[in-house]
């Protein structure tokens, strides 16, 4: 009943962050792009500087939805800034592009209109991916990144793998992007550990209120996919950043054996920390063990950093 029970709570996520002092604002990047995006209300305290933070979004409800049980806390701490990329929320384009990177590219642009120079990332899921692609084109400006339920060494292999042996479906759109209940349910099932049973009418519910705004424009962004086109990783190289990996025990979207494998790939400055009992998502809980286990991860960041 989680997601249901957000749904509920709607005005109250809102009301989270803004009185952790952040406000929605919109703005266009490049004349083509707008982003909307939660950030702090008001100009940063030279005496007292915070740390600036991005916070991206899994594939699916607005940014808002994913991070609201987080902000309070770590606004108090780090100048926070919650996009919704592409064709989430209210962020739109008249461009053709559709990538991963075109998200990268976005989100990039947006903090440098901001004037923030340098910043840690963390994204979860589809937006581990854009995360990943910030911190390899801008390694000078993303200090750390936090990589969350995602696997940027996909191969096409492993899509086909999964989606056939483990989701069962005949396409991303049916997990990613349901459109009706017994789609949800069985998304559900893959993404969530121990969720329990929500009725028909619930689900649909869900369905409308959360997947259906852009739904076409969101399948041109999972066929726009660069990562896990090819059966070969020759794209990742060492980081030159702090790297850390957070994966769920029972992660089905993305298995442990990936996570093992793409620390080995981003080398030496690389961290994998592996949440025992959960998947890649959670059920039923104020946040998700994978999003506690950020916060844990940037606390201790913050911490070494500003020691």
């Amino acid at each position: 009943m989680f997601q249901y029970h957000l749904l509920m709570r709607h005005p109250y996520i809102r009301h989270t962050f803004s009185a952790a002092g952040l406000s929605a604002k919109t703005i266009d990047i490049d004349g083509e792009t707008a982003i909307h995006f939660w950030g702090p209300k008001s100009s940063p305290d030279p005496a007292n500087p915070k740390p600036p933070l991005v916070f991206l979004h899994g594939f699916g409800p607005d940014a808002h939805w994913h991070w609201y049980p987080q902000v309070p806390f770590f606004a108090r701490e780090f100048a926070l800034y919650v996009p919704n990329l592409v064709f989430f929320g209210d962020s739109t384009t008249t461009s053709a592009e559709r990538s991963e990177v075109f998200q990268a590219v976005s989100v990039g642009r947006l903090t440098q209109k901001l004037g923030v120079e340098r910043y840690y990332v963390v994204g979860t899921s589809y937006r581990g991916f854009v995360a990943y692609h910030m911190a390899a084109m801008w390694p000078e400006r993303v200090e750390k990144v936090v990589i969350a339920s995602s696997a940027v060494n996909m191969r096409h292999r492993d899509n086909v793998e999964f989606l056939e042996e483990r989701a069962k479906v005949m396409s991303r759109e049916e997990l990613m992007l349901p459109e009706k209940a017994a789609q949800l349910r069985g998304s559900l099932a893959i993404k969530i550990r121990g969720h329990g049973y929500m009725p028909d009418f619930l689900l649909n519910d869900i369905v409308r209120s959360m997947y259906s705004k852009n739904r076409n424009k969101k399948i041109e962004l999972l066929e726009g996919l660069q990562i896990g086109k090819n059966d070969t990783v020759d794209h990742i190289s060492p980081f030159r950043q702090d790297v850390f990996l957070v994966r769920g025990e029972h992660d089905q979207l993305f298995l442990l054996e990936k996570a093992t494998e793409l620390k080995k790939l981003l080398g030496e400055k690389t961290k994998l920390e592996v949440i025992k009992n959960t998947g890649s998502f959670a059920s039923n809980r104020k946040s998700s063990p994978i999003q506690q286990n950020c916060v844990q991860v940037i606390s201790w960041i913050h911490l070494i950093t500003s020691s």
